[in-house]
C-alpha cells in the first residue's frame, strides 16, 4: 500500500515539476501523469479503506497489478516512480507478459506501435508509398529541455482494398528533436522520406521540409492495415479473438463509505481536469501548479484516513482531508471543490462555500488604459493542420501556437510567466525552425483586422501570417496573445 500511495505522490510531484516554469513546460509529462489514475484512483482508495493491514496489502497488491497490465510503458513508469520512491516493485508485480498483437471488434489484426528503425522503415515502403506521402498534421512541443514532435502522414496503400476505405494515416512521434525546418507551401507538398540510422531519425517532408531527432515510434491508423503483407503475416501469429477476451476487465474494487467517495470524486475531477492539458487549446486554462498544491502529499493521507478503526473515525478522517485540501487550496479553488462535491458526490455540506469578495465598480469616467501587446514570449508550442475532411465535414487548414508571455505591464517582475494558446485558421504562412524554441526573445505581431497580419518570433524562426478578411474575423484570431 505504501507503493501505491507512493506512486499518487509522485504523479503529483511530476506534474508539478512538468508545470514549474511554463516557458519550460512539459504538457505530456502532466497528461501522462494524471492519465495514470482515470480508472486506478478509485481502486487505490478502496485498497486504502480497511485497517486489517492484511487485507489491505491484498487490496494493493491486487490494483498495482492491474495498473501494469496496461501495457510495457505503463509498468516501466511504475518501476521507475516506485524507484524514486525507495521501493522496488518488481518483487510485488507478476512476470510482464509478452507484447501480442491485438484485434478489433471485427477480429482484424491491429497495427502495433513500432520502433522507427531503419529496417522497420524499409518494411513500411513495401505497403505504403512514402513518397507520394503528404502532411496531415505537424505538432512541435517542448517538454522541459528537450523537444518532442508528432508527424501525421496521408500514405498511399501498394495493397488493393475496398474502394470505401479511409485515407490511411501514419502517425510518427519524434523524441529529442534536434532540428526542424518547415515551410509552407513547399514542405506541405508530397514525398516524405523516413531515415533511421544509429542515434539518429531522419524525416524529410516534402520541398526542403525535415526533422531530425534521437528516436522515434510510428503506428498506422489504418483499419485495412490486416490486408497489408505484415499485417498478413501479424495475423497468422496473433491467436482469435474470443468473447472472453473481447469483454473489457474491471478493476479491483468496492464500495467506499459515502465520505471517502467524496474524497475519491474529488482528486479523480481533478485529475480529468489536469489531463485536460492534452487539448492545447484548453491548457492556458488548467491551474496545474494550483491544483498539484491543494493534493499535494494525497498518497500517504489517503492511506493514514483509510487505515483508521471504526466505520466513524474513518468517515471523519476522510471530511478532514476534504477540508484540509481546501485550505491547501485557497480561495478560488474551495468554491471548485465545493461544486464538485454537491454536483458529483452528493455531499455539500463537508466545506463551507465561502462568499465572493465584493469589488468595487470601475470607474464610468476614468478608463484603464488598453494593454500593450507583449514584446517577448518563449515558444511551448506549434503545430499546423492542413484542410481535410473529417468524417465528411470538410475542415480548413489551421495553426495553433502556444507562448509563454511575461509577467502584464504593471505587474511585479517577479510574477510567473503566463502560458497562452493563439490559433487561426486557413494560415497563407506558416514557417518553423529550430530557434524558434530557443527561449525567450523578441515578439513581433504586425498588421490590422483588414488586412495582413503576421506574428514573428525569433526573427523569423516563427512566422504565421494570414491575410485579413473583410469582417476582420481572420486576423483577430491571432490576437490572444495581447488579451488581458
Amino acid at each position: 500500500m505504501s507503493v501505491l500511495a507512493a506512486l499518487l505522490d509522485r504523479s503529483l510531484d511530476q506534474m508539478t515539476k512538468a508545470a514549474a516554469d511554463v516557458r519550460l513546460f512539459d504538457r505530456e509529462a502532466v497528461r501522462a501523469a494524471s492519465d495514470v489514475w482515470d480508472n486506478n484512483l478509485f481502486p487505490l482508495f478502496w485498497a486504502a479503506c480497511t485497517s486489517n493491514e492484511g487485507e489491505r496489502e491484498r487490496r494493493a497488491t491486487a490494483v498495482l497489478e492491474w495498473m501494469a497490465g496496461f501495457g510495457e510503458r505503463r509498468r516501466g513508469w511504475m518501476t521507475e516512480q516506485a524507484a524514486i520512491a525507495g521501493h522496488d516493485i518488481d518483487t510485488l508485480l507478476p512476470p510482464a507478459r509478452p507484447y501480442t498483437p491485438g484485434r478489433d471488434y471485427r477480429g482484424h489484426v491491429m497495427a502495433p506501435q513500432c520502433r522507427l528503425t531503419r529496417r522497420n522503415a524499409e518494411e513500411l515502403g513495401c505497403d505504403y508509398d512514402l513518397a507520394t506521402a503528404s502532411v496531415r498534421h505537424l505538432r512541435v512541443d517542448r517538454a522541459g529541455t528537450r523537444l518532442t514532435a508528432f508527424l501525421q502522414l496521408v500514405v498511399e496503400r501498394t495493397f488493393t482494398v475496398d474502394g470505401s476505405a479511409p485515407p490511411a494515416l501514419l502517425d510518427v512521434w519524434l523524441d529529442g528533436v534536434t532540428d526542424v525546418a518547415f515551410d509552407l507551401p513547399g514542405a506541405g507538398s508530397r514525398g516524405v522520406i523516413l531515415d533511421a540510422g544509429a542515434g539518429e531519425v531522419g524525416t524529410s517532408l516534402g520541398s526542403g521540409g525535415r526533422l531530425r531527432a534521437t528516436g522515434g515510434e510510428y503506428r498506422l491508423d489504418d483499419r485495412s492495415w490486416h490486408l497489408s503483407t505484415a499485417g498478413r503475416r501479424a495475423d497468422a501469429l496473433t491467436p482469435p479473438r474470443t468473447s472472453r477476451s473481447g469483454r473489457p476487465r474491471r478493476p479491483p474494487g468496492g464500495d467506499l463509505c459515502p465520505d471517502a467517495h467524496a474524497a475519491a470524486a474529488l482528486l479523480h475531477h481533478a485529475m480529468l481536469e489536469l489531463r485536460s492539458v492534452r487539448h492545447a487549446a484548453h491548457a492556458d486554462h488548467v491551474p496545474v501548479l494550483t491544483l498539484c498544491r491543494t493534493f499535494s502529499g494525497a498518497g500517504e493521507a489517503i492511506l493514514a484516513a483509510g487505515a483508521q478503526h471504526g466505520a466513524r473515525r474513518r468517515e471523519a478522517a476522510f471530511q478532514d482531508l476534504i477540508r484540509t485540501w481546501a485550505h491547501q487550496g485557497g480561495l478560488r479553488i474551495t468554491r471548485w471543490l465545493a461544486s464538485v462535491l454537491r454536483e458529483r458526490a452528493g455531499r455539500p455540506d463537508i466545506i463551507q462555500t465561502p462568499r465572493p469578495v465584493e469589488r468595487t465598480p470601475p470607474s464610468l469616467t476614468v478608463g484603464a488604459p488598453p494593454s500593450a501587446p507583449p514584446s517577448q514570449a518563449a515558444l511551448v508550442m506549434t503545430a499546423w493542420t492542413a484542410a481535410h475532411t473529417d468524417h465528411r465535414t470538410k475542415r480548413p487548414s489551421a495553426a495553433q501556437l502556444q507562448l509563454a508571455l511575461p509577467p502584464r505591464t504593471g505587474a511585479d517582475s517577479s510574477a510567473p510567466w503566463r502560458l497562452r494558446t493563439v490559433s487561426c485558421d486557413d494560415p497563407d504562412a506558416f514557417r518553423l525552425r529550430t530557434d524558434a524554441f530557443q527561449g525567450p526573445g523578441p515578439l513581433v505581431h504586425v498588421g490590422r483586422p483588414t488586412d495582413t497580419c503576421a506574428l514573428d518570433l525569433h526573427q523569423g524562426a516563427l512566422l504565421l501570417r494570414q491575410r485579413g478578411r473583410a469582417n476582420g474575423s481572420g486576423c483577430s484570431a491571432l490576437r490572444p496573445a495581447s488579451a488581458p
